[in-house]
């Protein structure tokens, strides 16, 4: 017991600032992973910061999109390996560690699809391992032609098989398989192809992009985006007659909403809807 309360500390505070940077930009948060220097690995450090700022968003009604960049030579290279590896000293030998990792990994990637609003990756260099789940993960995404994708664990010994999960979800089943069985680098433009990604723009311009999709999801209703997300993510994992009857559910109550008959009849009325998001 004594070595998993010791797991479940809080890491110490990195001496270069936060890991996460956050800029408001009207309606919308771009969050920014600042480790450039370690690669932005999902580190202990970086997956409480994420988490707590996900959790901030999802509290606050203002913002209505969430945009998730990264500074540096790599969007992020997964998880913290000699992080990880130091804790093979550890009594267990680093399996309390791990699975923490792991489990906080999973919390920060599932708090993604939970938030109420849309989350757009905006990729400008590599993305692996847990770095490519978490592009797979954001609900949409935007890459820059230099971006590069790849599940490598099994070079090392080590599948890939929590990013597995979103991976299996975002692209086809052959795909995402060949991804995890050779380890082997995907081009932006083979990752549009396959599904990971929304887009393809030109280098250094994946952050406007991604912006530009924010904005132009911000300009809905945020009740009515925030019911669609929720019912995406949830018919997905039914089989089609559920999915149908819980669908059915989801649309009569959207369509006895403030916004929907706000809506409605704008478009009768030729005019501008105006939102007030319930």
């Amino acid at each position: 017991m004594k070595a998993r309360s010791s797991v479940r500390a809080a890491p110490p505070p990195a001496a270069s600032g936060p890991p996460l940077l956050r800029e408001d930009i009207g309606n919308i948060a771009v969050l920014t992973l600042d480790r450039p220097q370690a690669r932005n690995t999902l580190s202990e450090a970086m997956l409480v910061a994420l988490r707590q700022e996900l959790e901030r968003l999802a509290a606050h009604k203002r913002i209505r999109a969430v945009v998730l960049a990264a500074n540096g030579p790599a969007f992020s290279a997964g998880h913290d390996l000699k992080e990880l590896t130091a804790h093979r000293a550890d009594p267990d030998h680093g399996r309390d560690y791990t699975r923490h990792i792991m489990e906080s990994c999973s919390a920060v990637m599932l708090a993604i699809l939970r938030l109420p609003q849309p989350v757009i990756a905006a990729v400008e260099a590599t993305a692996t391992a847990a770095g490519c789940q978490l592009v797979a993960t954001c609900d949409l995404a935007v890459a820059s032609s230099n971006a590069k994708f790849c599940t490598p664990g099994v070079h090392i010994g080590l599948f890939c098989s929590t990013p597995m999960v979103a991976l299996s979800r975002n692209v086809g089943r052959k795909h995402a398989i060949e991804m995890l069985f050779t380890g082997d680098m995907v081009s932006a433009d083979d990752a549009y192809r396959i599904g990971l990604v929304n887009r393809v723009v030109e280098p250094g311009a994946a952050r406007d992009e991604a912006l530009k999709f924010a904005r132009k999801i911000a300009a809905k209703s945020a009740a009515v985006v925030r019911l669609g997300k929720e019912a995406f993510y949830r018919q997905l994992e039914m089989d089609v007659v559920d999915a149908y009857n819980y669908a059915n559910d989801v649309m009569l109550k959207n369509m006895m909403a403030h916004d929907a008959e706000e809506g409605i009849s704008a478009f009768v009325e030729k005019r501008t809807p105006v939102w007030e998001d319930r």
